[in-house]
């Protein structure tokens, strides 16, 4: 329970930060030393919550505290040490060694060897980048400057992504930490039952909906299947879904969560301040991209639904819409409050997140049956806070080492050269593939808020130089950097839900891929159509809209009834035939008329085609 208090102590430290605390009693600290603060107690918690089996428990502790107080020596010294910046003694550097060495290990204990290894590897560049051949070499610095560079300048670690993480991710944690306290999960779910349980293929469209509505809350993909999946997959499955077919439904539909408005996760604040925007563009931005890959799931899920002869629940065994709706405004209270706040106000999101987790929590004390429930709430939800920030933490520090690496080596500088060649030789579709491709890769063993930053800080600038607006350049990252949970052979969100089905955990993945298939080619919508974004006319937003649903209405079509085509190679020829004429669709340029009308008028074609082939059921 030790380290689950020290990690419960960040969400309280973050939250009596972003409500100004220090001003109450008269005191001035900045942002800096807040920071350090709370990366130092991160660190120690991460190392503690996480200890190796073959060391012992006291080395642990010591190499944990060591960090700690290393961090907690610069908030200590940080005001002085700007009146000091030439000085570069031991004091300063050999805290930092120990610092950011104790968040590079708490980083690989959390969040997987390969962010690690990316981390060592980019500071291995810092010091020896000089050596590298050709255009990235970089200039020789030497190693107090760049250790203090990255230990206390706010290039560095502590600078724009921690300070994100540290007070807008960390509202929207506590958020969702009250939100899970109070059974905001399983309002949902009944309030989803109630309205699609009924339907064709009702449990699995249930799941999307329920998904849907708690991904907006939690912003966290695995906690989103662990939490309606324990109820949704068993009730797809006895409702005649494969457990491969259930699983992979409730992955895709809950990795939907961290692109659904209004919360969308930890990357959507990194978004906002890279691009150096009002976190509601962003969630604008997101609206319509999000909104397709639900209802193009539910039409995938609709049409496999309707092949394979699977109905819906009895009406008698779901809540009734009434009653779940009169049961879920203590849920659509806090929620009112966040959007009153972060909309109509315009208060900062990590300060509006914590004024809709105080209107949650009151209500809960109001409403809670006895005072033991009451009373018990808070500590449990602070840990489950604190043990959710502690990785995001870790992350964000982690990308201020590769973000001041790469400002003070000009590495940016150099690939950007490099990615600029690339697109010479072959345009913009290869760098853009690239750029998946490595999104994807970096996906397999790192969260997807530091895929979002390593992938961003290194490509984005190339993509935009070559033509593809800022927004939508950042905005293909971060869908390819969520793609990563469901793209085998390491879909963590698909091997979850597999799981809790007990189905194959490569079959579910392959699956997820399948029905996720409309939004691996929207971010390439977006890339050459910005009006998806809500970046152009009313007309050029309209009409991309409509290539987008013909192209994805088309797609689930064709893949429902693909297996009416004869064997293997008649399916797989089928499937990328449809996958290039609805792709071609996807991204007609919305001021071309004549292409557009051609585009549709095949895809109408060949749907009606489609349609006059059998429902072909699949095993399972």
């Amino acid at each position: 329970m030790r380290a689950a208090h020290v990690a419960a102590s960040l969400p309280v430290i973050g939250t009596l930060w972003i409500l100004d605390a220090p001003r109450w009693f008269g005191q001035v600290w900045l942002t800096e030393q807040y920071l350090a603060v709370l990366l130092g107690i991160a660190v120690l918690a991460g190392i503690a919550t996480r200890p190796l089996a073959r060391v012992p428990q006291w080395l642990d502790l010591i190499l944990g505290v060591l960090a700690m107080l290393s961090w907690w020596w610069l908030a200590a010294n940080y005001a002085a040490w700007l009146l000091d910046p030439i000085n570069r003694g031991p004091e300063k550097w050999i805290p930092a060694v120990l610092g950011i060495y104790g968040v590079i290990e708490a980083t690989r204990r959390h969040c997987g060897l390969v962010l690690a290894l990316l981390a060592g590897a980019i500071l291995l560049y810092g010091f020896i980048g000089h050596y590298a051949p050709g255009i990235f070499e970089a200039a020789y610095i030497s190693p107090p400057r760049y250790l203090l560079y990255l230990y206390n300048d706010t290039n560095g670690i502590p600078g724009l992504v921690l300070n994100v993480g540290a007070t807008q991710i960390l509202g929207f944690i506590v958020f969702g930490a009250v939100l899970n306290a109070v059974g905001g999960s399983e309002l949902l779910t009944r309030l989803a039952m109630s309205a699609m349980g009924h339907r064709r293929g009702g449990p699995a469209k249930m799941a999307i909906l329920a998904s849907s509505l708690f991904g907006t809350l939690s912003g966290s993909t695995v906690a989103n299947v662990m939490s309606t999946g324990a109820v949704t997959i068993p009730m797809m499955k006895r409702s005649g879904f494969p457990p491969r077919y259930a699983a992979a439904i409730e992955a895709v539909a809950s990795n939907g969560g961290q692109i659904a408005p209004p919360v969308m996760g930890a990357t959507a604040f990194i978004i906002a301040e890279f691009l150096q925007i009002a976190y509601t563009e962003v969630v604008l931005a997101a609206f319509l991209p999000a909104a397709f890959y639900y209802l193009l799931l539910y039409r995938q899920v609709d049409r496999y639904a309707a092949a394979n002869g699977i109905m819906g629940e009895p009406r008698e065994n779901l809540p009734r819409m009434g009653e779940a709706l009169m049961r879920s405004w203590p849920l659509l209270f806090p929620l009112a409050t966040l959007i009153y706040f972060l909309f109509f106000l315009g208060y900062a999101p990590g300060k509006s997140a914590l004024y809709a987790a105080g209107a949650a929590l009151v209500l809960h004390m109001i409403m809670a049956p006895r005072e033991a429930d009451r009373l018990s709430l808070i500590p449990k939800m602070a840990i489950r806070a604190g043990e959710t920030l502690i990785p995001i933490l870790l992350v964000c520090a982690v990308a201020g080492i590769i973000i001041g690496t790469i400002n003070i080596t000009g590495l940016g500088f150099a690939l950007t050269l490099a990615l600029g060649q690339i697109a010479e030789l072959g345009g913009v579709l290869p760098l853009l593939a690239v750029t998946a491709l490595i999104a994807i890769v970096l996906g397999v063993g790192m969260p997807t808020s530091g895929v979002y930053v390593v992938v961003a800080v290194l490509f984005a600038p190339a993509l935009v130089e070559q033509g593809v607006p800022l927004i939508s350049a950042h905005f293909f990252i971060f869908y390819f950097g969520l793609l990563s949970m469901l793209t085998p052979p390491v879909a963590i969100a698909s091997y979850a839900a597999a799981s809790i089905g007990d189905s194959d955990m490569w079959q579910t993945g392959t699956t997820g891929m399948k029905l996720a298939i409309v939004a691996y080619l929207i971010p390439f919508v977006f890339a050459f159509n910005s009006a998806l974004l809500f970046d152009g006319t009313w007309l050029e937003i309209g009409i991309s809209c409509l290539t987008v649903y013909a192209a994805g209405h088309f797609l689930a079509e064709v893949l429902a009834r693909r297996d009416a085509f004869g064997g293997s190679i008649g399916r797989w020829i089928v499937t990328l035939a449809a996958l290039a004429l609805g792709g071609i669709t996807a991204v007609v340029p919305p001021d071309n008329p004549i292409a557009i009308s051609a585009a549709i008028l095949g895809l109408g074609t060949v749907l009606v085609t489609t349609r006059m082939l059998p429902d072909v059921p699949r095993p399972a």
